[in-house]
């Protein structure tokens, strides 16, 4: 499992490659081909929203927050 700090470490491209892997993970899932492990994916979904966040935070660093 990938923690923030792990997460806040990579690239933008290895944090891309994360996330499809992990949306593939959760696809098996959902069309039955993941088995019954419930925790993994739990687990997957909430590494896909912990790379998604870096992603975004990273695209809005720099950027003035419009009120």
């Amino acid at each position: 499992m990938n923690k923030m700090n792990d997460i806040r470490k990579m690239k933008a491209d290895e944090l891309n490659t994360l996330v499809k892997e992990k949306r593939e993970t959760v696809r098996g899932f959902r069309f039955g081909t993941g088995g019954r492990d419930v925790r993994a994916k739990r687990s997957a979904k909430k590494e896909i929203a912990r790379a998604l966040t870096e992603l975004t935070a990273r695209t809005h660093q720099d950027k003035p927050v419009e009120a």
